[in-house]
């Protein structure tokens, strides 16, 4: 066993976990990875709640309750959820208060139906922001065009941002822009900036999915030599940009006024492809002040076998820019990849929310 979420929490990366269930939080086994696996948050989305709900027997109780009472399916969702959440956050209350609110931190995300819905999303925000009822919440927003403007009015609400679904270095920045505004908002609406914190969801793995099933598509040598590239090369320059925005006078202006900065979260850390190292996008992406959010295989293959060497980030933008040329050069649009990516982390999301209401309309139906 190496210690190498130790070594990652003493580089400044948190170490969150990708996934949430009843029977995580009622066995212990949350408080269990804190203690042994330096887990200091917890990230949610439809398709852990889909896969959770269907395994076991632990919302057996409460869906009964909710049959019971005649609920809609809808509203089912939504207390189900809020009840785990609620539970994740008092678990993670002590990280919370240490990192004085840095860490401990929990993320619920709005309906995915309404990510080209900026009214419906800064309202429904707000609603699990009051259901849930937690200051470490995070209420996760994806960032499409309609979401952009809902995370900076969510913020202007006081209320903390995990935005998700960032592909591209384009729409990346837009997200940091819409941070800005938001804190700007939060501020003028009266809100203490110090109390409100923001990740930027960048997702990983799926990038090189899609890019290499291209190189192979296309399959020269010189295509094929840049498969399990193109992840690395985009977040390290996410990275970069990062750092250029938080170093701004705009920024400059804010954190005089207590805000806290936007932190990178490397998302969708599980490597797909079995001839990459499994530990590629946490050992490939260390560097201070970002969380990495890993599903449990990832976060014990890191615990087992994972080597931390120091700041991977640092000293790569050449070659990730040099890694981009190339891939243009055989002929992949990065583009175009980050438009499919995006359009398609938005309907699976979807697709796991409406398995999700299918499976609880069913159990209601069925105890009713």
């Amino acid at each position: 066993m190496s210690n190498a979420l130790r070594d990652l929490s003493e580089e400044g990366v948190s170490v969150w976990l990708d996934d949430i269930s009843r029977e995580r939080l009622r066995t212990g086994d949350l408080t269990e990875l804190m203690s042994t696996r330096h887990v200091v948050g917890v990230t949610s989305n439809p398709t852990i709640f889909d896969k959770a709900l269907a395994e076991g027997d632990a919302y057996d109780e409460q869906v009964h309750e909710l049959a019971v009472r005649g609920v809609s399916v809808e509203e089912a969702v939504r207390s189900i959820t809020a009840y785990d959440i609620r539970w994740a956050a008092d678990v993670l209350r002590p990280v919370y208060d240490a990192t004085e609110g840095v860490d401990g931190r929990v993320s619920l995300e709005v309906d995915p139906r309404l990510a080209d819905d900026t009214e419906r999303t800064v309202a429904e925000a707000k609603a699990l922001w009051w259901l849930v009822d937690r200051p470490n919440l995070m209420v996760k927003i994806p960032a499409t065009a309609a979401g952009l403007p809902a995370i900076t009015r969510t913020l202007g609400e006081g209320i903390s941002v995990n935005v998700t679904l960032i592909f591209s270095l384009e729409r990346y920045r837009q997200v940091m822009d819409a941070f800005l505004e938001g804190m700007e908002l939060a501020r003028i609406n009266g809100h203490d900036p110090s109390k409100i914190h923001s990740v930027a969801s960048f997702f990983v793995s799926r990038v090189d999915t899609e890019v290499d099933k291209r190189l192979k598509a296309i399959g020269t040598d010189e295509a094929l030599a840049l498969t399990g590239k193109a992840a690395l090369a985009n977040a390290r320059l996410a990275y970069k940009a990062h750092t250029e925005v938080f170093s701004s006078p705009e920024w400059r202006a804010l954190a005089e006024q207590g805000a806290k900065p936007q932190r990178p979260l490397w998302a969708s850390t599980g490597v797909k492809d079995p001839t990459l190292e499994d530990t590629l996008y946490v050992t490939g992406l260390v560097a201070r002040d970002t969380v990495n959010t890993m599903p449990q295989a990832t976060l014990d293959a890191t615990a087992d076998h994972g080597r931390i060497t120091g700041n991977t980030v640092l000293g790569t933008y050449e070659q990730a820019q040099d890694d981009f040329a190339a891939l243009a050069d055989v002929g992949v649009s990065l583009t175009d990849v980050f438009t499919v990516l995006e359009q398609e982390g938005v309907d699976k999301f979807v697709d796991s929310w409406k398995s999700l209401l299918e499976a609880l309309s069913a159990k209601l139906e069925k105890l009713r």
